[in-house]
């Protein structure tokens, strides 16, 4: 039950997010966005384990894994995002994140799984996903106005972004440290937010910013929805489901995003979305339904080691 509720969490509240982040960046930019949004979260995560009676000190080694982790998750991951969110709609925004299951299994692949094999299943989904994106896109691609130009330029963000969280993802599945999910979440948050402050200082984000009522309204349900509940229902599941399973919320955020961006923004459906739609899906589905074949090893990988070890409290 756990597990059934941890990924309805991830589902629906992460797709929301995204409209989310569309309404909090007209007015306050994303790094500081992000720096609010995080550290604020961070702390009621920490306060809330240490009211609790759990230890959130860690040793160092620990702190600067949960730090790469968070920043690749939380700030070229989830701040570019918001960056690309001021150039896309929020609806194109999640199609292009669908992605994100394909950047899985290439990085397991080539970076970590010392010479695994992809199913021709796997392959074939890859190759499907990169079609997809060109359907996507395709509008903007052969559009020679300059708007076109700056979408594109949007989705490589978006793109970019997809990869850095995928990469974080698997580090947080790979990397064990001595803390429970909630614990390690808040350290991430934190660490996170407080590097995006010190971004944003440095870009003088402080200058554009805008405290309006509905942005700081949305990064008040980015906290709660996103990263309280969101963020650390999928550090949870990360610990506990095999990753691909995991990456399947790509099947239903752009799905919510998608209607979201449509009924509060205004954000158009063409049939180029609703065709690359279907075939991200579409490669999504071939991808996680895909086995990988490893190769004998001498000694034991990593991964071998029970991802729910730490988790329990």
């Amino acid at each position: 039950m756990q597990v059934i509720t941890a990924f309805a969490l991830v589902y629906v509240l992460w797709g929301s997010t995204y409209l989310g982040i569309a309404i909090a960046v007209r007015h306050i930019p994303p790094l500081m966005m992000g720096a609010t949004r995080f550290l604020i979260a961070g702390v009621l995560m920490l306060a809330w384990r240490k009211a609790n009676g759990h230890a959130i000190l860690l040793p160092a080694r620990d702190m600067f894994r949960l730090t790469v982790i968070g920043v690749l998750l939380l700030t070229t991951g989830n701040v570019l995002l918001g960056k690309a969110e001021t150039i896309i709609g929020s609806g194109l925004s999640a199609l292009l994140i669908a992605i994100t299951p394909l950047w899985f299994l290439i990085l397991e692949r080539f970076f970590f799984a010392r010479g695994d094999r992809i199913a021709p299943r796997g392959l074939a989904g890859i190759a499907l996903g990169l079609v997809g994106v060109v359907v996507l896109l395709w509008p903007d691609i052969t559009g020679a106005v300059r708007m076109g130009h700056r979408e594109l330029l949007g989705a490589g963000i978006v793109l970019f972004s997809s990869m850095s969280w995928a990469t974080g993802s698997v580090l947080s599945k790979r990397w064990h440290v001595a803390a429970d999910p909630y614990t390690s979440s808040g350290w991430e948050m934190f660490n996170a937010g407080l590097i995006n402050l010190v971004l944003a200082f440095l870009f003088g984000e402080q200058h554009t910013t805008v405290w309006e009522r509905h942005s700081v309204m949305a990064i008040a349900y980015l906290v709660v929805a996103g990263s309280l509940v969101g963020f650390t229902a999928y550090v949870w599941l990360l610990r506990n489901v095999p990753t691909p399973k995991v990456a399947t919320y790509a099947y239903v955020n752009p799905i919510v995003a998608m209607l979201l961006g449509w009924l509060v923004m205004g954000e158009k459906v063409t049939p180029y979305i609703l065709g690359g739609a279907a075939v991200v899906v579409a490669s999504v589905v071939l991808v996680t339904g895909a086995k990988t074949h490893q190769k004998p090893l001498a000694t034991p990988v990593l991964e071998e080691v029970p991802a729910c070890e730490s988790a329990g409290d």
